[in-house]
């Protein structure tokens, strides 16, 4: 098949009648459906851009096997020029909206691709499973498939470890192996963009604690389509409130929902399962295949496209309302820059400091992006804080459109008029700024921001636990033993000794 178009991957959704429980109802049609049909078709939009003449080089590469045209995201990168490619394609989708849906296809091809490549490491844990995986890859490659993903468990008792619950299945476990494949039960949390996904894949992400009872049994890895009989997805709240894109320009446009996953006795294929019974490459799957790095790459060109549209809207409305000669206005906007600059400083660095992996993929340094990664959860609320701030009480004077239409109309075109701008123009800015930094929608995506990869304190002690800190104890310890270095020309100089060289480059490696 190849690249898909939007009306393809609306058709797949149509057809596939995954089981979408929402507001006590299940959803028989994600297209149509109030609360869903918006953001399919905003995704539908994403599978468009691939099919225009101008962007067609740009986000498609001719498919390694079949010669079609695919998705860049599944590009394997072999230079640092294919990370470019690739990094481009991210970004022209991200800055599509904004960066508010933070789950697009191009995060998880990510991942297959990296997984893919490293197949050797889960054929440790079976023979079969490498295989598995590089075919996989290919399947969604050639038919350019969209992949929800579930990592884990629900936060019944969070003192016990997984095997240790009252339940053995209310985390998702291994009931039994068939002829047929492995039969899960139980749930996985959190499953976003679930309703408007192909498929699902299901790895582990918190750490499995080796020698814990039954742990084996929660040690799995795999991928199923979203219609598998018994599988199905209980979505949180819709914060698409039905309303248009001038009253809720975010909500109404890039909801991408977020799932609990229920495995009702689920049946996956032995061809589906990468890993089995495995806890310690369950454990270092992501990290050991690099697939974690690849997908930062992803989130932060996400996080690159959403500041900037964040530093674009505060500019606006500091530019609209003229407010730009306050100093502590200007002091907020100059925080946002420095925010945007970082993460665009991260993306390069990871990128220019680029290399071959152990399984021949070109790889960003993980260092930057690892920086990035911890650093957002910060910058996000503060940044959402600062859009409160600039705007105040204005985002509380925002009408809606159909006030412009009603009798009052001529009350609030001139009196909700800007420095620069008519009021339609202003109550649409603020109302903007309202669903980013006041509305529903806002607020899940603040919460979504900060735990984006999990724990910001576990990921602030892996961050500590891999940065090689031994040169810089090595420079201490040097400077603490320094004597009197001797002057050039100065006799007291041993014969053969040589110069400090500490903070050189080369005293640096």
């Amino acid at each position: 098949m190849g690249a898909r178009t939007g009306r393809q991957f609306l058709d797949g959704l149509r057809a596939a009648k995954a089981e979408i429980w929402l507001g006590g109802e299940r959803i028989e049609d994600v297209t149509t459906h109030p609360a869903t049909r918006n953001a399919a078709r905003s995704i539908a939009h994403l599978y468009d851009m691939q099919h225009y003449p101008e962007l067609r080089d740009e986000l498609t590469y001719p498919s390694p096997t079949s010669g079609e045209r695919v998705g860049m995201s599944f590009l394997t990168p072999k230079t640092r020029e294919d990370l470019g490619r690739r990094r481009a394609a991210m970004k022209r989708w991200a800055d599509y909206s904004g960066g508010f849906m933070g789950r697009t296809p191009d995060y998880l091809s990510s991942s297959f691709m990296a997984m893919a490549a490293a197949a050797d490491f889960f054929n440790g844990n079976d023979p079969r499973h490498g295989e598995n995986l590089r075919r996989y890859y290919e399947h969604i490659r050639e038919n350019d498939l969209c992949l929800t993903h579930t990592l884990i468990n629900p936060q019944a008792n969070r003192s016990k470890t997984v095997g240790e619950q009252p339940d053995p299945y209310l985390p998702a476990g291994i009931v039994e192996e068939t002829d047929r494949g492995l039969v899960i039960r139980g749930a996985r949390m959190l499953a976003t963009l679930a309703p408007f996904s192909d498929e699902i894949a299901v790895f582990p992400s918190t750490v499995l604690k080796a020698g814990g009872p039954n742990v084996e049994k929660y040690s799995f890895a795999f991928a199923i389509p979203c219609n598998t009989p018994g599988l199905r997805f209980l979505c949180r709240e819709s914060y698409d409130l039905g309303r248009s894109h001038f009253d809720h320009p975010l909500g109404s446009r890039f909801e991408e929902l977020d799932a609990v996953v229920v495995f009702d006795d689920v049946t996956v294929p032995w061809e589906r399962v990468f890993l089995k019974g495995d806890v310690e490459r369950a454990n270092g799957a992501y990290g050991v295949t690099d697939a974690v790095v690849h997908m930062m790459h992803q989130v932060v060109v996400k996080n690159v496209a959403k500041t900037e549209f964040l530093l674009g809207l505060a500019c606006s409305i500091v530019d609209t309302i003229q407010v730009d000669q306050f100093q502590h206005v200007q002091e907020k906007l100059a925080e946002m820059i420095q925010n945007l600059e970082l993460m665009r400083a991260c993306l390069r660095a990871a990128e220019a400091d680029a290399a071959l992996d152990a399984w021949g993929v070109m790889t960003p340094a993980r260092m930057p992006l690892d920086v990035a990664r911890n650093v957002y959860p910060r910058m996000y609320p503060r940044m959402v804080e600062i859009l409160q701030l600039l705007g105040a009480s204005g985002y509380m004077a925002t009408p809606t459109e159909a006030d412009f239409a009603s009798p009052v109309g001529d009350d609030v075109r001139r009196y909700l008029q800007a420095a620069k701008g008519d009021a339609e123009a202003r109550v649409k800015l603020f109302r903007l700024g309202w669903d980013v930094a006041c509305s529903s929608f806002g607020g899940r995506q603040e919460l979504y921001e900060r735990f984006f990869f999990g724990d910001p304190v576990r990921m602030a002690g892996a961050l500590y636990a891999t940065y090689d800190k031994a040169p810089l104890i090595d420079r201490i310890t040097e400077f603490l033993n320094r004597g009197d270095e001797p002057l050039l020309g100065d006799d007291a100089r041993p014969e053969g000794a040589k110069p400090t060289l500490a903070g050189t480059p080369a005293a640096d490696k």
